[in-house]
This record gives structure tokens, sequence and C-alpha cells, in this order.
């Protein structure tokens, strides 16, 4: 269902972003980080970074509350210059209602084998009053 869910999702095929881990209430994901991907410093892009940690809040909101949902709030905290060639988010549902999930991300780069945290995340994930109209 995760890889299904991922692979309709024209931006995250577009970023080639892989489902690594999917769990009740934890999610793990990443992709690979090339120049297309980064800042004029040759940084992570702080888009990229959000993106990930947006689709990782979701999931892990989603599957712990086992219901269509959407993020209705996140804030993010970048901590370093996401430098690497991957870059992996991984998120945790906290607190699980039957209307709400409050998640955490830790997005992290990858550099010669050694993850270095770049930012974090926390969101709200909140459960769709009804199904989406498709475009």
């Amino acid at each position: 269902m995760g890889r299904d869910i991922l692979a309709r999702q024209g931006l995250s095929r577009l970023l080639g972003t892989e489902l690594v881990a999917l769990t009740p209430g934890h999610c793990e994901l990443a992709l690979t980080l090339d120049d297309r991907l980064t800042q004029h410093d040759g940084f992570a892009h702080g888009g990229v970074l959000s993106y990930l940690a947006d689709l990782a809040l979701t999931y892990a909101g989603g599957t712990a509350m086992q219901v269509p949902v959407l993020t209705s709030e996140m804030k993010i905290n970048y901590v370093r210059p996401g430098v690497g060639n991957r870059l992996i988010a991984r998120a945790d549902a906290v607190a699980v209602s039957r209307s709400q999930a409050v998640c955490r991300c830790d997005v992290f780069a990858v550099k010669d084998g050694a993850e270095k945290l770049v930012a974090m995340a926390q969101g709200t994930i909140a459960k769709l009053a009804e199904a989406p109209a498709k475009a």
C-alpha cells in the first residue's frame, strides 16, 4: 500500500523517493541527493528537506491512524547544511487520536556512509473528513 501511494505521487516519482520502511506509526524514506536538488552553495535545498519530512510525517500519522490523512501543519528546523549523496527521513507518530496524529521526523544527509542530522520536523496529521475529489 505504501509503495502504491508513493508511485501515484508525481513529485515523489520525479525526485525518485524510496520507501525504505513502513510500519504502523513509523516511516523511513530516502532519496538520492544530486545537484538537481541542491541550492546555490551545493547544500540540499530546504524545499527538498521539507518535502521529505512532510511525506514521512504523513506516512507515520496515516499508518498510526489507519485512515486517509493529510498534513494539517508542519514546522521544520534546519540544523546544518545537507551535504552528501543521500537523504533519509525517519518519522514516528508520537500522539495519536481518532482525528489526528502528532508526529516527529529527523532528516539526515549521508556522506561516505555516515549520517548527519540536517533537519528536524514536527507535524499534525489530520484525518480526511471525506474522500478528496480526483482532478
